[in-house]
């Protein structure tokens, strides 16, 4: 039997719950942005790093099926007291991490921060798949995706931090410090 379709209280809730963890990737693809030209292009990079453009909409995809799933969940476990209770206290995790990124590798410039935050990521977001799987099948597989691209985005940031010791960070910090900005110019 089909499931019935969703009515407009369900539109709203499902819109709300794509739209939340994208907010936080809004804001995140902002905070990189200033920091792609100053401190990230000088960077060694492996061979395997996608061009910068591919990112943002990766993420938009990601966040947006995770979000789905959170709806899902959320509908078939009973909201915030029922069955989904665990699940989507594990996905708000999942998703502080992820938002954390992004200002501990490019606001703060530390990768092996930003290392270490996404490892803690790629596990929490496995736990959460899986426990996704168990209150809603369709929202558990929309994980593995993410997962995937987390794996990926673990291995370039473990390469990143290997090609750039601490050392090379640090000279690339001062170099930068001491160039002018336009508007130290134009004085």
């Amino acid at each position: 039997m089909a499931e019935p379709r969703p009515c407009g209280g369900d539109l709203l809730r499902i819109a709300g719950a794509i739209i939340l963890p994208n907010l936080g990737g809004l804001y995140n693809g902002s905070l990189t942005r200033k920091h792609l030209q100053n401190w990230y292009a000088h960077l060694k990079f492996p061979s395997f790093k996608p061009p910068n453009w591919v990112f943002a909409p990766v993420w938009t995809t990601l966040y947006a099926g995770m979000g789905y799933g959170s709806y899902l969940v959320w509908r078939d476990g009973g909201g915030f007291s029922g069955d989904a209770k665990l699940p989507l206290l594990v996905y708000g995790t999942q998703l502080a991490l992820n938002w954390a990124w992004s200002p501990i590798f490019f606001g703060q410039h530390n990768i092996k921060g930003g290392l270490i935050d996404i490892v803690a990521l790629t596990a929490t977001a496995g736990a959460c798949g899986v426990l996704f799987y168990q209150v809603n099948k369709v929202a558990g597989l929309i994980f593995v995706p993410y997962l995937a691209w987390l794996s990926f985005a673990t291995a370039l940031n473990y390469s990143i931090w290997k090609l750039n010791p601490e050392s090379e960070q640090a000279r690339i910090e001062e170099v930068q410090e001491e160039k002018p900005s336009s508007s130290q110019k134009a004085k």
